[in-house]
């Protein structure tokens, strides 16, 4: 093993956040340092300059002053056993670079502590427990310890279960041992059927049984039968949900049966390479859409980051698995959790109440958890634009009497939308002798019944059991398995997946039985042909383990070869594990250990096993009547902004990439002043297309701890009078996803489930014909403990209900915001109650945040009144008649009318006569309805439109919007709220502050706040020196009579910006070709042939050794590949682009292009978090060609990324580079200012650059995404008077221009 010292890894307040958290401990830490160290396993001993180039290779990061390290050491690894996915990548770029002794590099973090006086073991193991995650590391005492990291056991040998003779009480207690949450009627269907196969159960048969018919897999309480009060219930909870689908299939192409459910898309223009020619092109076909939520709460209340990262990763597969292979678009991330308790920031009504110590807290959920949903998201390249965030905890009078209600098991929801071909939307036929194959990561040891886990109630299960039950995520290998899964579909009727599932809960025990199974095929299966990193492994930790990142497929023999040349060309692990078979029956083979770990029947795993029947008593509940005695409106009001169901989440939001792809149209951010309040997500159909997609969200739990009903119904209808944003038409095109939660067993939650499906399923939808062809169900919602002293505690969740609406939008363009206007002229508001002044405060914010429940809460009365509201806001947006649109929902409508003044920087006044008779009700009740905002001289058109709809009684003008920084509601002349919109605006963002503090940098986190305060913030614009609408190009492309000039679109392995470049290009009228790196390195390709090269963005190797530098030196340590980029950069009839990865990357490769001594690298940025903004930019006088005639344009950019600072060696580098007039764009703050303050300047790049480019201006690199937003539609604001083609577009057109 060769030791190698990395850089130091803490910043300076990293280290202080560190040495507070020793402090809160009583730990007697006085200081911190800390540093990388890599450790190398060879398979010989390397050269002098082979140790030269791996030394090169390990430097990266930011400078950081290093120093000697003393004090004690704390070693922090991978766990053994185990490889890192920074290993597989960092030991990939090693290979790439010609050290093809390098068997695996991994990496360590030293931390060494001073203490103030001796540590004792107790304090030593508060240490370990704050540096590393016992899940996925281990905590070492010497460097040289780490050699355990490379040990490699001896393969275990399986075990038997010896029911023969030990009968039902043998498999009984390996059930206990084993953690496989076995039914007493499974365990006796298992005796019965091994002792009908005369022998006994191996281990692995058992645990791949208890995974497949695990309540997560199989949804036994949704399809059981029901007996509720004494009276056989004539559905099961899935024949009332498949009850929408038969009552209106309209627009549904395929539900209930695969891993995402499909409705008819639009029809435009697909954009993706041909596959023989490289080149891109657009292929006008139908679009489908596919749409899929998934929760991952068990994983996330143990270890949050990995839990919600794998969340996010097994739906991503999910959609990318359906039917004969898809294409996943955009997606959704929500949380509910128990009370925050932000330290120094406790609410007046977050009591505690204690938690088991096995999960973490809802702030550890909070603060790790979105960042591993988003880090996902980000590395595979899918855009993060809809979610939700909830806080619950209360002892409650609700329907088991007074107890603790909250979500100590958390509600991690991962969801998205997608495209598939319509020809792919069904399986095909599995062919006998198709190859079996697994695509994707290797076997690891972890992830160990996950399924079975997550079916049990937090707490019934060993707390060991618990931890191996959560896995780790590798987002760039499954990035490389979707673009094999692309490069399949692209090929049309020739794609050669025949069957595709993704692998899940279960890992390949459960995922190659369903794939042959559900083909109506068998297999057999050659367990020593699963691609491991562990060979200790036991056959059934090899089988059952669920490592991330895997698929399985079918292909046929003929279209073998075609398919592993394309895994080859993106450097996709794959490997052929079985064949199938007629009979149905499934076979595992160890050539090992020379036996058959398993030999079943299809049906004994997949078949017969014992239906569930539920019988169940309902309860009933009567609450307790609110006491709001004393409470004043302003507190009030204060109080809900501050709550976290209601308060600003934009520390949930800029963590995760929003404009990757190209095609979001809109995002949770609103308006110039970027405020995040989006009622709905929408993306186009495609980049030559407004046509498009909508997905909104809704969820009204804590009604359920009153009325389950209730509860479901208004799910349903707040996702509808969110996504009625949406320019959509027809009610009936909308699809759901459920996910339903519950305490399944807890007194009264089980009728109350049943009426909640009953409500929604036979009911709502079907009167309103809406269709829910997909969802999940996690019903073990329930946490308990016993306290130091032994006593018995738990809290359980409210029976909860997420729903998630799909459409097809008709015009992207047409999408309400909630940003008042106050350029329009006069104009009022209008609000449309359908609880007609009912004013019902049940289970409201406003009870929570005074520590109670309440009695009656808000309904949907009449399915009528949905259908009235939505089809007259749709009429209204379809005329052009609405200004803005804000659904009423948490917080009522006094928070509707402060996030509509927040997002236009404008005032109201409201008045609250003939709404009711009480202002707290009034202001704060969540009734369902909307407000909008209309023009004075349309207010009567709009009120007979709302007429013609059945609205007439539910509508009423409340007030008028004003240009001041004043909020006014009154009652019967009386002022009952006034304060200026500044106050609540600064108030609703704490939430967002605490929590950036604690996470971030906490100088970003202030500065950010204090511009909040800002009244006189313009807030973005756009200021141009050229005419946005003059195309420079147009005279070339028609001389060019279709034959563009050449211009590689060069990715490396994560990278995920390439398609919307190539668009942006080939609007431009170049010829855009696809070209992988293993294109260059195989010689396939050669850049000679080209006169343009753009390096893309993304995270080229999972960003291992430093953003884009990985991808540098695999060609500057490649002799080939550097004299080709040399060459090609020396040219003097060509141009390079590097964007954001492709930025990093080309900085890198400095010393191989003419005239970028000035440029610097690009390192972490001052925050040290992601981020994902809308910024504004200057461009500055330049020799870049691409920036010709755009000098002094400031101008609204997308920027994505991590590690954007712009680093120089010194300040007297960066005065050079001004000097030089190789500064091509600086970040400018909303005055038109260069700026370095946050997060107008997201990064801390000095004096803003962001931008520069070689001295005769023919290679430019840039941090932001101009290939984002070259489309109007695409940019998350834009003046009203831009047409189709944004700014950005031009300085494609100037390459064009350049080339001739």
């Amino acid at each position: 093993m060769l030791i190698l010292r990395g850089a130091p890894a803490l910043s300076d307040f990293r280290v202080n956040k560190l040495l507070s958290t020793f402090k809160q401990h009583g730990l007697p830490i006085k200081d911190i340092y800390a540093e990388f160290v890599h450790f190398t396993d060879l398979e010989s001993e390397l050269s002098d300059p082979e140790i030269v180039k791996l030394n090169a290779l390990l430097e990266y990061g930011p400078k950081i002053q290093s120093h000697p390290p003393s004090g004690s050491l704390f070693l922090i690894t991978p766990r053994p056993g185990t490889i890192s996915p920074w290993s597989t990548k960092a030991t990939n770029i090693a290979n790439n670079c010609g050290l093809n002794k390098v068997k695996r590099i991994e990496r360590g973090l030293a931390y060494y502590l001073e203490p103030t006086s001796s540590l004792s073991d107790s304090q030593i193991k508060t240490i370990y427990s704050v540096l590393h995650d016992r899940m996925t590391e281990s905590v070492f005492d010497s460097l040289e310890s780490a050699s355990a990291l490379f040990y490699q056991e001896s393969p275990k040998a399986l075990t038997s279960v010896n029911i023969l003779e030990g009968g039902r009480e043998a498999l009984s207690q390996a059930n206990i041992v084993m953690g496989l949450a076995l039914a007493e009627d499974e365990i006796d269907y298992l005796v019965e059927s091994f002792k009908r196969l005369e022998r006994n159960p191996n281990d692995i048969e058992l645990y791949m049984f208890a995974q497949a018919n695990s309540e997560h897999c199989r949804h036994k309480i949704f399809n059981a039968d029901w007996t509720i009060d004494g009276v056989e219930q004539p559905k099961s909870l899935f024949k009332m949900i498949k009850n929408t689908f038969e009552h209106n299939p309209e627009y549904v192409t395929s539900a209930y049966k695969d891993n995402a459910a499909v409705m008819h898309g639009s029809e435009a223009g697909r954009f993706f390479a041909n596959p023989e020619s490289g080149s891109y092109q657009y292929h006008h076909e139908n679009i489908d859409i596919l749409m899929k939520v998934e929760t991952h709460n068990h994983p996330t209340a143990i270890s949050p980051f990995p839990g919600a990262a794998t969340g996010s990763g097994g739906e991503i597969r999910d959609e990318g698995a359906t039917g004969r292979g898809s294409k996943p678009k955009a997606g959704l991330v929500g949380f509910t959790v128990s009370n925050l308790r932000i330290p120094g920031f406790e609410q007046p009504w977050e009591n505690d109440f204690g938690k088991p110590s096995r999960i973490v807290n809802a702030l550890e959920i909070m603060t790790e958890g979105p960042l591993g949903g988003a880090a996902f998201n980000n590395e595979f390249g899918r855009p993060n634009i809809l979610g939700y965030f909830r806080t619950f905890e209360e002892k409650v009078n609700s329907f088991n009497g007074e107890e603790v209600r909250g979500y100590h098991k958390p509600i991690m929801l991962a969801g998205g939308l997608g495209n598939i071909r319509r020809e792919h939307t069904e399986k095909g036929i599995i062919p006998v002798g198709a190859k079996l194959i697994a695509l994707g990561g290797p076997a690891m040891n972890i992830g160990l019944g996950g399924g079975a886990a997550s079916s049990m109630a937090s707490g019934q299960s060993n707390e060991d059991l618990d931890f191996a039950s959560v896995q780790r995520e590798n987002p760039e290998m499954e990035r490389r398995c979707q673009e094999v899964i692309d490069k399949c579909w692209q090929l049309g009727d020739k794609n050669p997946i025949a069957f595709i599932h993704d692998v899940g809960a279960g890992g390949l025990s459960n995922a190659f039985p369903e794939l042959v199974n559900d083909g109506e095929r068998g297999g057999i299966f050659d367990l020593r042909k699963v691609p491991n990193d562990e060979p200790g492994m036991s056959p059934l930790e090899i089988w059952c383990n669920e490592s991330q990142e895997r698929y399985v497929l079918a292909v046929a023999p003929e279209n073998l070869e075609q398919f592993e040349q394309i895994c080859q060309r993106e450097r996709a692990q794959y490997a052929v594990v079985g064949e199938a078979t007629e009979e149905r029956h499934l076979t595992l083979t160890d050539d090992h250990f020379d036996n058959k770990p398993v030999d079943l029947p299809l049906d004994v795993l997949l078949g017969k096993a014992p239906k569930m029947h539920r019988d169940v008593k309902s309860k009933t509940t009567t609450g307790s009547a609110l006491d709001l005695n004393g409470v004043t409106p302003l507190d009030a009001a204060e109080r809900i902004m501050r709550l976290p169901t209601v308060a600003e989440k934009t520390f949930l939001i800029t963590i995760g990439d929003r404009s990757v792809t190209g095609m979001v149209a809109r995002d949770q951010m609103v308006g110039p002043w970027q405020v995040p309040v989006a009622d709905v997500a929408v993306t186009t159909a495609s980049l030559d297309s407004y046509h498009g997609e909508a997905m909104s969200m809704g969820e009204r739990t804590p009604i359920a701890l009153l009325n389950y009903g209730a509860s479901a119904r208004m799910a349903v209808a707040e996702s509808i009078t969110n996504i009625a944003a949406a320019n959509i038409g027809e009610l009936k095109r909308i699809k759901m996803s459920a996910n339903w939660m519950s305490a399944a067993g807890h007194p009264g939650e089980d009728a109350g489930l049943y009426e909640a499906v009953k409500a929604v399923g036979e009911e709502l939808c079907p009167a309103l014909d809406l269709t829910i062809p997909v969802g999940k169900d996690s019903m073990s919602m329930k946490t308990q403990w016993q306290d130091e002293d032994g006593t018995d505690k738990s809290v359980t969740s409210p029976l909860s209900l997420v729903i998630t609406a799909f459409s097809r939008v008709e015009d992207v363009r047409k999408t309400l915001t909630p940003q008042l206007r106050t350029d329009q002229g006069a104009s009022k508001l209008i609000l449309i109650d359908l609880g007609n002044k009912q004013n019902r405060l049940g289970a409201s914010c406003l009870a929570q945040v005074y520590n109670q429940l309440g009695t009656s809460a808000p309904d949907l009365d009449a399915p009528v009144l949905l259908k009235g509201f939505f089809d007259s806001v749709q009429a209204l947006s379809a005329a052009g008649k609405l200004l803005a649109y804000h659904d009423r929902s948490d917080g009522g409508l006094f928070a509707t009318v402060a996030e509509m003044a927040f997002a236009g920087k404008a005032g109201a006044n409201v008045s609250l006569d003939n709404l009711g008779t009480d202002a707290l009700s009034i202001l704060f009740s969540e009734e369902l309805g909307a407000v909008i905002q209309v023009a004075e001289s349309n207010v009567d058109e709009v009120m007979t439109i709302l007429a013609n709809h059945g609205m007439t009684d539910y509508a009423s003008v409340i007030g008028d919007v004003t240009a001041d920084d004043k909020l006014l509601f009154s009652l019967n002349g009386e002022e009952i709220l006034n304060n200026t919109r500044t106050h609540f605006r600064t108030i609703w963002a704490e939430t967002t502050f605490e929590m950036q503090s604690l996470r971030d940098n906490p100088e970003c986190a202030q500065q950010e706040h204090d511009a909040k305060f800002d009244t006189e913030d313009p807030g973005l614009s756009a200021s141009l020196t050229f005419d946005i609408n003059e195309d420079v190009a147009a005279p070339l492309i028609a001389k060019s009579n279709g034959n563009g000039p050449r211009v590689a679109i060069l990715r490396e392995q994560g990278v995920n910006s390439h398609v919307e470049m190539a668009a942006a290009f080939n609007r431009a009228g170049f010829d855009a070709i696809d070209v992988h790196m293993s294109d260059l390195q195989s010689g396939r390709i050669k850049l000679e042939s080209f006169v343009g090269l753009v390096a893309c963005g993304g995270f080229s190797y999972g960003d291992v050794l430093g953003a884009g530098e990985g991808w540098a030196k695999s060609i500057l340590f490649n002799d080939d590949l550097s004299a080709q980029f040399k060459a090609f950069f020396h040219r003097d009839d060509t141009f390079s682009l590097g964007v954001c990865n492709g930025c990093q990357m080309m900085s890198n490769l400095r010393s191989l292009i003419p005239g970028a001594d000035h440029w610097p690298r690009f390192v972490n940025n001052k925050s040290e978090r992601f981020e994902a903004r809308f910024s504004l930019v200057e461009i500055q006088p330049s020799p870049s060609i691409l920036f010709q005639g755009m000098e002094g344009s400031q101008m609204p950019i997308a920027v994505s990324h991590g590690e954007g600072r712009a680093e120089f060696t010194s300040e007297q580098a960066v005065a050079d580079a001004l000097s030089s007039n190789t500064v091509a764009m600086q970040y400018v703050d909303n005055r038109g200012e260069k700026t370095t303050t946050y997060p107008a300047n997201p990064n801390g790049s000095p004096e803003g650059i962001t931008s520069l480019t070689t001295n005769d201006g023919r290679v430019t690199i840039m941090m932001p995404h101009p290939e984002r937003v070259f489309r109007t539609v695409s940019n998350s604001w834009h003046p009203d008077e831009w047409l189709e083609d944004s700014p950005w577009m031009r300085m494609f057109r100037n390459a064009r221009k350049w080339v001739g």
